[in-house]
């Protein structure tokens, strides 16, 4: 799926903020936007009424629109653009980098009764489990468990894990990932979190733990993801009527 102009434009915005390209905290007006990315006002205002309503900026009237200090001051590692693949190679980010990946284990083994539930799988079917770490650098901060149904991706190579699982659905089955029901929470980390993240056995683990679906409805992963509590921070803008 094609990525949308508008959505170009945020990309180059968000970059041009975190560079401080833009003196005293505030953006050019719409028309000056336009005619620097070349792109239609209707393109700009789009764009900017996007980053608003994620809280990245606000409009003063008659003062023009200015980037809130809190974005810069509270960004976490997750950046997720709800009009985008919901891909965790793709959303998270730290100082301008990109998580690398490390593959612990990928095998094929039967769907659990819990597994069947939550893909909305037959008894009898089976999944993909597959172990990721993730890094910044060298530094681990993630250990990414997956569960995803053969029958949606028959094809799926141990060598495909090494980059976006699902980038690779929007190639292949010309879908994508964008719509989740998480549960966020944090529990003690155990022997395997301290070890491959270097935690002491008194510190604690950050879990994300949810069901994946693709933008035609299917289930398309079970995910439990065990994070570095240090990345644990995560930000909400909220309106109050």
């Amino acid at each position: 799926m094609a990525e949308l102009i508008y959505q170009q434009i945020i990309k180059k915005i968000k970059k041009q903020i975190f560079a401080q390209e833009f003196a005293d905290m505030k953006l050019p007006d719409e028309r000056s936007l336009a005619e620097h990315y070349r792109v239609s006002r209707s393109t700009i205002k789009r764009a900017l009424n996007h980053m608003a309503q994620e809280g990245i900026i606000f409009k003063k009237r008659g003062s023009g629109t200015f980037i809130n200090p809190l974005y810069l001051k509270n960004n976490t590692v997750f950046n997720y653009d709800s009009s985008s693949n919901l891909g965790i190679t793709d959303s998270f980010q730290h100082n301008g980098q990109k998580p690398k990946i490390k593959v612990l284990d990928f095998k094929v083994i039967p769907a659990t009764k819990e597994l069947q539930q939550d893909l909305f799988l037959e008894e009898g079917e089976f999944v993909y489990e597959i172990i990721r770490l993730r890094l910044f650098d060298e530094t681990a901060f993630m250990i990414e468990t997956g569960y995803i149904p053969i029958k949606l991706l028959p094809d799926l190579k141990k060598a495909d894990l090494s980059h976006s699982i699902f980038n690779l659905v929007e190639k292949d089955l010309k879908q994508a990932v964008t719509k989740s029901f998480m549960s966020v929470y944090a529990e003690p980390s155990n022997q395997k979190d301290q070890e491959l993240l270097k935690l002491a056995p008194t510190e604690p683990i950050g879990v994300m733990e949810g069901i994946f679906f693709l933008d035609n409805g299917t289930p398309f992963e079970f995910s439990k993801m065990r994070l570095h509590y240090r990345y644990m921070k995560y930000n909400s803008f909220v309106t109050v009527n």
